[in-house]
């Protein structure tokens, strides 16, 4: 589990927390370890099938692999200091820190990397993973996407 160091092992004098090399990289190996469970979902099922079917399916896999998450979680709109259900959910979240969109269409297009980094904003969150499950691969249908200042390149192939 991420954060736990395991029982005898000694190593350096523990710090107020992990650097951000340390963050970077757990959070590297968990996109990886869900871009590994989305990919043997879509070997199995291909494409064709509802999101909804996807997001049951992934989510069985995360569980398999131990990860934490949440599915469809409510992400209200702050204005002017109050916080408005306005009906935006995010299909999964992974360990408090990766928001996974599950799409089912035959390209992504602008719109939905537009909509996941505004649920990252929302969030405060600053990682997600954009997945079509319609594509041919999962591979050529997954956009990553890192909140930042550049929209331009806040998502990547």
């Amino acid at each position: 589990m991420m954060g736990q160091e395991e029982e005898g092992k000694e190593g350096p004098a523990k710090s107020s927390g992990p650097d951000k090399s340390t963050m970077t990289e757990m959070r590297d190996v968990l996109s990886e370890k869900v871009i590994g469970a989305a990919i043997e979902v879509h070997r199995i099922l291909g494409p064709g099938l509802l999101e909804s079917a996807y997001e049951e399916c992934l989510c069985r896999e995360l569980a398999l692999l131990n990860l934490a998450f949440e599915r469809q979680v409510s992400l209200p709109v702050e204005y002017k200091g109050v916080r408005l259900d306005c009906g935006y959910r995010m299909d999964i979240v992974v360990e408090c820190s990766l928001v996974v969109e599950i799409k089912t269409v035959e390209r992504l297009l602008p719109v939905h990397q537009a909509q996941i980094l505004t649920y990252l904003r929302l969030s405060g969150l600053r990682r997600g993973l954009l997945i079509n499950f319609h594509s041919e691969s999962i591979r050529s249908g997954l956009k990553r996407c890192v909140l930042n200042y550049r929209p331009e390149s806040a998502c990547e192939a």
